[in-house]
């Protein structure tokens, strides 16, 4: 009886994150897989107002060599962006106009941003690209997360607004122990 119950609760789970996955790549929900936010069930609103510092976005990063490269090196998850990546799941620090330096952290119009350390190599040891800095493009967001590991605009550039999707709220997530 304790071995009917344990296949009906696994089977009925395995239904659920099917009906969570099928659910996640129509209606513009998405799972996050990668450490850089929570894990979990995460949901694309799209914005009402124009975009700010602060957000918290997904955004389809451009086709070009240096997300090539990431894709192969495993900093990227393979998705249906344009390239056949995922969308990234970042927050924006700059907008076009301000001033990113980049040292061996970020500061933004002379702040310094928080968890912003640059790293030189990633984990397997091969060297990172680093973005030079510079004045935020017209039409481009600098995007940043705190998690030590993250691969984002530190490491490949601002990005362009076309990509983005929208506002990521989370559904259901939880942060994995350290």
């Amino acid at each position: 009886m304790r071995r009917c119950g344990t296949i009906v609760i696994c089977s009925a789970s395995i239904l659920l994150f099917a009906a969570v996955v099928a659910g996640a790549a129509i209606g513009g929900y998405r799972i996050n897989l990668t450490p850089s936010e929570p894990l979990g069930l995460w949901r694309i609103e799209a914005f009402s107002r124009p975009v700010q510092a602060g957000d918290l976005v997904f955004i389809c990063p451009p086709r070009t060599t240096v997300f090539e490269q990431a894709l192969h090196r495993g900093y990227l998850r393979r998705g249906l962006c344009d390239g056949g990546v995922a969308p990234l799941i970042k927050t924006v620090a700059a907008l076009s106009g301000q001033h990113v330096e980049i040292t061996d952290h970020v500061v933004i119009d002379g702040q310094p941003i928080e968890a912003s350390t640059v790293r030189e190599k990633d984990g397997e040891g091969r060297e990172l690209p680093r973005e030079p800095g510079g004045i935020v493009p017209s039409g481009y967001l600098f995007l940043h997360s705190s998690f030590a590991s993250s691969y984002d605009s530190r490491y490949f550039g601002p990005v362009p607004v076309s990509g983005l999707l929208g506002l990521a709220l989370p559904i259901l997530t939880f942060q994995p122990r350290s």
